[in-house]
C-alpha cells in the first residue's frame, strides 16, 4: 500500500503536535520513524491509521484520498510498545482472532497461527492465558496477531522496547525478511538510532513534531543533510563545534588544528561547524589529539563512555575497551579529520 501524506498538520488546542509534513512511503517498503520521545512518531502513526484526523492536509492510500476514512474501513495493523491482548483469550485464540473475523479456513488459521507462534518463540505458550505470561511474551502474543492480519500498512511503535536482548537481536533480523514478499508498507517507530540501521529501508528523523530529512536509512546515517539531523541520529549524542578556517587549516580554539579537505579550501575563511561520532574517538591512537576535563566517565560492558570538557563543549567519546578516569583529570583523545561532518552556519551539511 503506497501512503501518502499531503502538507498535513495536527494541532490540540493552542499546541501543534505535527508541523506540516510531506511524505510518500512505497508500497512494500520498511519505514522508520527515528526520534526521541515527544518527536511526534506515535501521532504520525495515528494519523496513518485513521485513529486521529489532520488539522489540515490530506493522507492518501493507492490514489485514494482517505483523510476522512476511518480506521475500520483500512487495511492496517498497529502495535505498541504496551502490549493489548484478549484477557479471556488464550494466546492461540488471541493470533487467531483477526482471521476468524476475515472468514478464514479452520487450517489456514491454524497454519498461519503456528507460522507465527513458531517465529515469536510463543509454540509452548499458545494455551495459556496472558495472565500467565511474562509481559514479553505478552508483547509477542499482541504482535503476532497483528502480523498475521496481512494487513497492506503495518505500524509498529517500538514494539521490542519490552523484550529481552536475545529475542530483541533475533526480531530486528526477521522483521524486513518478514514482509520482504507481502507488499505490506511497513512502519516502525524507534528512538534508537543503531536499531533503525540495522533494519535498514528508509528513515524519517523526527524533531519537535517535524520531519527533518527522510530518505535510504544508511545515506541519511553517513550524510545527514542538516546538523539536526544528525543530531537525531546519534546516540550517545553527536559532538559539535565552532571551528575556524583560515586557509586550508580548521582550528579548534588556539592548540588544535588539521588540514581541511581538499573540497573545503575553496570555501571562504571564517566560522563553520563540525560534527564527530562518539565511537570515532579513541583514548589513544594517530590523528588529532584533543585534550580535555573529565566530567564523567563509565564502562558499559566492554566499552568506555567518557565526557570530556573540550574549549567549553563537552565531547562525549565511546571507546572500546576499559579506560579508566577520574573527575577533573586532564585526559586526551585522538579522531581522524576524514571522520569529520562539516556544516555551514546555516546547520546545513557541506557535501565533500
Amino acid at each position: 500500500m503506497a501512503i501518502e501524506l499531503r502538507n498535513v498538520t495536527f494541532r490540540v488546542g493552542a499546541e501543534t503536535q505535527i508541523y506540516e509534513t510531506s511524505l510518500t512511503l512505497k508500497p512494500g517498503g520498511f519505514n522508520i520513524l527515528l526520534g526521541t520521545t515527544l518527536s511526534g512518531k506515535t501521532t504520525l502513526m495515528r494519523l496513518m491509521a485513521g485513529l486521529e484526523r489532520p488539522t489540515t492536509g490530506e493522507i492518501w492510500t493507492n490514489g485514494e484520498n482517505v483523510t476522512r476514512l476511518p480506521v475500520q474501513q483500512r487495511s492496517v495493523a498497529m502495535v505498541y510498545q504496551s502490549f493489548i491482548n484478549y484477557p479471556s483469550f488464550t494466546v492461540y485464540e488471541n493470533i487467531a482472532s483477526p482471521l476468524k473475523v476475515a472468514g478464514f479456513s479452520r487450517q489456514e488459521i491454524d497454519e498461519k497461527v503456528h507460522r507465527f507462534a513458531d517465529l515469536l518463540k510463543l509454540t509452548p505458550m499458545l494455551n495459556r492465558l496472558p495472565r500467565e505470561l511474562s509481559g514479553g511474551q505478552q508483547q509477542r502474543t499482541a504482535l503476532a496477531r497483528a502480523l498475521v492480519k496481512g494487513a497492506e500498512l503495518v505500524l509498529l511503535d517500538e514494539p521490542l522496547a519490552n523484550l529481552d536482548y536475545k529475542l530483541r537481536e533475533e526480531l530486528r533480523d526477521e522483521l524486513p525478511k518478514l514482509f520482504e514478499d507481502t507488499g505490506a508498507t511497513v512502519v516502525y517507530a524507534t528512538t534508537e538510532p543503531l536499531e533503525a540501521l540495522m533494519l535498514g529501508g528508509n528513515t524519517a528523523t523526527l524533531k519537535e513534531g517535524r520531519v527533518v530529512q527522510f530518505g535510504s536509512t544508511a545515506s541519511i546515517y553517513r550524510k545527514p543533510n542538516t546538523l539536526e539531523s544528525a543530531e537525531v541520529f546519534s546516540d550517545p549524542p553527536i559532538n559539535t563545534a565552532v571551528i575556524t578556517k583560515r586557509g586550508d587549516q580548521a582550528m579548534l580554539g588556539e592548540v588544535v588544528s588539521w588540514s581541511v579537505p581538499e573540497k573545503l579550501t575553496a570555501l571562504p575563511d571564517g566560522e563553520y561547524k563540525i560534527a564527530l561520532r562518539p565511537h570515532h574517538f579513541l583514548p589513544e591512537g594517530d590523528g588529532v589529539k584533543v585534550s580535555g576535563t573529565v566530567q564523567i566517565a563509565e564502562i558499559s560492558g566492554s566499552e568506555s563512555i567518557i565526557r570530556l570538557k573540550v574549549n567549553g563543549n563537552v565531547w562525549v567519546s565511546q571507546a572500546p575497551g576499559i579506560h579508566s578516569f577520574e573527575y577533573g583529570e586532564k585526559a586526551h583523545i585522538y579522531f581522524n579529520p576524514d571522520h569529520c561532518m562539516y556544516f555551514g552556519t546555516d546547520d546545513h551539511l557541506i557535501d565533500l
